[in-house]
């Protein structure tokens, strides 16, 4: 008797078919509900004075589009550069990147990792087999790597550092180009024309402030990331490269020039 109500009751305790599937349901609605506010709680703006129109429409248009190009973007660097023509401007850089092809790399570049960040320029990152195929005038736009990694002063936040010294011991042989298109050492709005950048190649040239700074915000520490890769062996740098150690640069500027047209207005008859 004990056992036929022990059963009875085990039976009555199991969910229906119908109790099952509303209970998959509710779950579902859960998990459904948690990713709707974490996809919401991104895409509210990160400044303050957004007219409740635009959060709206930019809380609809992260729910409806994807981003593919940026959800591609799965590298996090933070280092540092400098004024193509002035070492003491240094900007503190948050790079995102994709790997683009086997010997290219693609990075944006923002003044932090926060939902404030302002997007101050871009980087492209080439293979040393790659730069040796480049012309002579196009060489002197690019800067080698090997020093910020063999320093400790780029460096992969919040990623294991085993797997942060594997991929630096792939990045240390490359060369890097890199345009500012904000001025954010100077400027609250992104005056200007975009600024060729530069890295640094020896010790004492970087601000010992700025990069100790940024070691206690990013709970990382320069000094025993440079212990570890002491191990990464150092490429020989094309002299081509890192232009301005000749004590000549190159930087950008604005030219006035002629107006091509195609649609026949203003030209000559």
């Amino acid at each position: 008797m004990a056992k036929l109500d022990l059963l009875s009751r085990s039976r009555r305790s199991m969910p229906t078919g119908a109790e099952g599937a509303l209970g998959f349901a509710a779950g579902l609605a859960v998990v459904g509900g948690f990713w709707l506010a974490r996809r919401l709680s991104r895409t509210v703006p990160a400044g303050r004075g957004h007219p409740i129109k635009h959060q709206v429409l930019d809380g609809a248009a992260a729910l409806a589009q994807r981003k593919i190009p940026l959800e591609s973007m799965n590298t996090y660097l933070n280092g540092f550069h400098m004024y193509a023509d002035d070492m003491g401007r240094q900007v503190e850089a948050s790079h995102f990147c994709m790997h683009l092809a086997p010997d290219l790399h693609q990075c944006v570049i923002f003044d932090s990792n926060a939902k404030d960040a302002r997007l101050i320029g871009i980087e492209y990152i080439i293979s040393a087999e790659r730069y040796e195929r480049l012309p002579d005038d196009e060489k002197q736009l690019w800067h080698s790597h090997h020093y910020e990694i063999k320093s400790g002063q780029l460096v992969a936040p919040g990623i294991p550092q085993m797997a942060e010294h594997a991929y630096f011991e792939d990045l240390v042989t490359t060369y890097g180009k890199t345009f500012h298109t904000w001025q954010v050492d100077r400027d609250d709005f992104p005056y200007g024309v975009p600024q060729l950048m530069m890295a640094f190649t020896d010790d004492g040239q970087i601000d010992a402030e700025k990069l100790a700074e940024r070691d206690r915000r990013l709970g990382v520490d320069s000094d025993k990331r440079r212990a570890s890769r002491v191990d990464i062996p150092t490429p020989q740098v094309h002299p081509k490269a890192n232009c301005w150690q000749s004590g000549q640069s190159v930087q950008t500027g604005l030219h006035t020039c002629a107006f091509h047209r195609t649609d026949g207005h203003g030209q000559a008859e």
